[in-house]
């Protein structure tokens, strides 16, 4: 597991082995299974979550529906919103697959941050990053159609259509599941042509 996360660090700053070691004592692995929630609405956290292995998604539940709005696999993390504004979550987390991630919150990150600066570099490097995803990904969203949002899931992130219960992924296009179904056939239908 910590060589995974090794790995992924290594693209953005070199670790010492006492810097390994620190990281290592901090107990930040966690393995969850498939359905465990990670964080339900209503309830406050200062948790951040790194996927190594896995999926995780965060939803909304409205009006008694699910409504997807995320989701994490490996090497993507996620710090919910409710960590920042102090504030109890607006939306759930949970495990779509049995999935090994780190756990960490803002006080041990505080502490690792003073004792080596340049993890706190790493971490601005990586804000900016899903900062920037995140835009453009909401920007397709709001100005393409569900079937164009679809292909597009299919270009980036062709694992989830296998990875991902048809009904979340629907939610996450902003379909219904019949939708969805319809929308694959048509496509498909014209792949035959």
């Amino acid at each position: 597991m910590q060589d995974l996360l090794f790995d992924f660090i290594s693209k953005y700053i070199s670790l010492t082995e006492d810097e390994k070691n620190t990281l290592i004592s901090l107990d930040i692995f966690r393995s969850e299974k498939k359905g465990s929630i990670l964080l339900k609405a209503g309830q406050k956290t200062k948790n951040s979550y790194f996927v190594l292995k896995g999926c995780i998604r965060a939803y909304y539940i409205l009006d008694g529906e699910e409504k997807t709005t995320a989701f994490y696999t490996e090497m993507e993390g996620l710090t919910p919103p409710c960590v920042t504004n102090k504030t109890p979550s607006e939306y759930y987390i949970s495990c779509v697959e049995d999935t090994i991630l780190t756990v960490s919150n803002t006080d041990m990150e505080v502490e690792v941050n003073s004792k080596f600066p340049k993890f706190e570099i790493m971490c601005r490097i990586l804000s900016e990053e899903l900062l920037a995803k995140e835009r453009i990904n909401f920007d397709e969203f709001k100005t393409s159609s569900p079937e164009q949002r679809y292909l597009n899931l299919l270009q980036k992130r062709p694992d989830l259509i296998q990875r991902v219960p048809q009904y979340q992924l629907a939610s996450y296009l902003g379909i219904k599941p019949q939708s969805l179904s319809r929308l694959r056939a048509r496509i498909l239908e014209k792949s035959k042509t």
